[in-house]
């Protein structure tokens, strides 16, 4: 789709595989030839019932009445006018396709120009690609061609909802929020992480270091990956998800067998990891930022930490409810770290095997088994040595 508000109308491109449109009978000779100058009559009625009504468009937050179809055409897959509002246009404006050229008729798309009537081309726009009517799975590739000449490309996948098409820092400080605190209530990775983070803490000055520490690194990740510090490779991004279902997996040991005085050195560390699987969620919205990326950035990490925030909130006073009930307390934190480490050592073996398909999946997985067995024996000496002298008992919850 190719977008464009000039005076009082608002101009908006489509192109739909045909195939996508059903219940008409498409007019074909030979073996599967599309039949041009009979289907040519019917297209402005098919745009009317399956494109035109779902594709809507809102001014300043009230909805446009249904456009009207100003032109329609076909087009061929090959076909690359659609890369800019003009050449599109030009095309559109171009004779139909002769018999001759034997189209096959599901591999050709249907082109269509809407006019919606509008206020101002000044006006906040914000559109609604509600084509999931044509098939179980629809991408929209959007294009916006704003009054001063700035052009925006947007990715739209499934069901979002509207999109603002040039929106301002308080539109997208509002999404950005709403996004980073729902990535965490819909992340089991993460909420499972924060579980075994808090799980054996009971006193408030550890419980704001360690959660200090984890949202602190988190955030350095964060922003840097988001602002293309961070590596571009394909293996990357199942390397984190792996290094994550790890650091679960340790947590769990870790509080299973006894919590040490550095807890928060752990939660800062692994919290750099969890800051580049938050950054992936917030990559593929950053298109819906316009030119606001640094409020966009601050607004999602600011959701994260409210997401954090709330969750704490139900899961301490849950915990320490529970821990009256179960005596000991030991074997109540023993249960549960096991459930976890249980759950997140299926998900390290399972992400472990997407990495494996990566052609340098070979030499990360030696660097990171070697880097993890050199981990896990400073980390059972440090607790061996700690012991010995003395040092905070394994089986007291930190407070």
């Amino acid at each position: 789709m190719i977008t464009e508000a000039r005076n009082d109308a608002f101009h908006l491109i489509a192109r739909v595989p045909m195939s996508a449109i059903r219940d008409f009978e498409v007019p074909v000779f030979g073996p599967g030839y599309l039949d041009v100058a009979k289907i040519e009559p019917h297209l402005p009625g098919l745009t009317e019932q399956w494109i035109a009504p779902f594709v809507e468009l809102y001014e300043d937050g009230s909805r446009v009445p249904v456009p009207n179809v100003t032109a329609t055409g076909i087009s061929l897959p090959s076909d690359r006018s659609f890369s800019s509002l003009h050449l599109a246009l030009a095309y559109l404006a171009e004779p139909r396709p002769a018999n001759s050229e034997n189209l096959v008729w599901d591999q050709v798309n249907l082109d269509v120009l809407l006019r919606y009537s509008i206020r101002s081309d000044r006006s906040a726009f914000a559109l609604r690609p509600a084509l999931g009517h044509l098939a179980e799975q629809v991408t929209t590739s959007l294009l916006v061609v704003l009054p001063e000449g700035v052009e925006r490309s947007y990715q739209i996948s499934g069901h979002r909802g509207r999109v603002q098409l040039d929106p301002s820092w308080l539109q997208v400080a509002g999404q950005f929020v709403r996004l980073g605190f729902w990535h965490i209530l819909g992340g089991p990775d993460h909420l499972l992480f924060l579980v075994c983070l808090v799980l054996p803490v009971r006193g408030l000055r550890p419980l704001v270091l360690i959660v200090s520490a984890f949202t602190a690194a988190h955030s350095v990740t964060l922003m840097a990956s988001a602002m293309g510090f961070a590596p571009s490779s394909s293996w990357f991004p199942p390397l984190v998800e792996s290094l994550i279902a790890i650091s679960i997996l340790f947590m769990a040991i870790e509080s299973a067998v006894g919590v040490g005085r550095h807890r928060w050195l752990m939660a800062l560390g692994f919290g750099l990891v969890h800051g580049f699987g938050f950054a992936f969620a917030l990559s593929e919205s950053l298109q819906f930022a316009g030119s606001h990326v640094v409020t966009s950035l601050l607004a999602f990490n600011v959701g994260v930490e409210l997401g954090q925030f709330a969750v704490l909130c139900v899961l301490v006073p849950a915990l320490a409810g529970m821990f009256r009930m179960v005596r000991p307390e030991r074997l109540g934190i023993v249960v549960i770290s096991s459930v976890a480490a249980h759950e997140s050592w299926h998900w390290m073996f399972a992400r472990i095997e997407v990495l494996k398909l990566y052609p340098s999946a070979s030499h990360i997985l030696a660097i990171g088994g070697v880097a993890a067995a050199a981990f896990g024996v400073l980390w059972g000496w440090h607790r061996y040595r700690w012991r010995r002298t003395g040092g905070w008992s394994a089986q007291r919850p930190l407070r």
